[in-house]
C-alpha cells in the first residue's frame, strides 16, 4: 500500500496555460476531458451488455480574468472571413510541494464561441471559452516511482 503526505496533493493555484505559444497569465482554470463513444456488442448466450469503443471527443473550457481581448483578437478575423482557427493549448501544473509536474498539450483545438461582450456592474470581469480538441500529448506526468 502506497501512502502520500498532504503537501504532495497538487494545487491548481500553480497552473499555467499557453495558447499557440502565448502565455496567459490571467487564467483562473482549465478543464479538458475526453469522452469515449461506444457501440453495443450483442453476444449470444450472454445477458450482459458488452461495449466496444468506436471513437472519442475532446472538449474543454478555459476560464480567465478579463484583462485583455486575447480571444476576440485570436478568433475574429478568421471567423469573419469564414476560416477556422485551430491552435494548440499547453497546460502545466507544477506545485512546489508536489512530487512532480504535469504538462499536457491539447492539439487541433477549435473554439466553440466568441464572447464579444459580457460584463456586470460591481463585478470583476471573467471570460469562459469552450473548445474542442482532436489529439493530446502527455509532455510531463507525475509518478510516485
Amino acid at each position: 500500500m502506497q501512502s502520500y503526505s498532504q503537501e504532495q496533493v497538487i494545487n491548481g493555484t500553480y497552473g499555467e496555460v499557453w495558447v499557440s505559444g502565448e502565455y496567459l497569465a490571467e487564467v483562473i482554470s482549465l478543464e479538458a476531458k475526453v469522452t469515449l463513444d461506444y457501440s453495443d456488442v450483442n453476444m449470444t448466450r450472454v445477458l450482459a451488455k458488452h461495449r466496444k469503443m468506436v471513437g472519442w471527443e475532446g472538449k474543454g473550457t478555459v476560464k480567465l480574468n478579463k484583462v485583455t481581448s486575447f480571444f476576440i483578437t485570436l478568433l475574429s478575423s478568421n471567423t469573419k472571413a469564414g476560416k477556422q482557427t485551430t491552435c494548440t493549448i499547453v497546460s502545466k501544473l507544477k506545485d512546489p510541494n508536489a512530487i512532480g509536474a504535469e504538462r499536457v498539450a491539447l492539439k487541433g483545438v477549435t473554439f466553440d464561441e466568441i464572447s464579444l461582450a459580457n460584463w456586470e456592474a460591481k463585478k470583476n470581469g471573467e471570460e469562459s471559452v469552450g473548445f474542442g480538441f482532436t489529439d493530446w500529448e502527455l509532455l510531463d506526468v507525475i509518478s510516485s516511482d
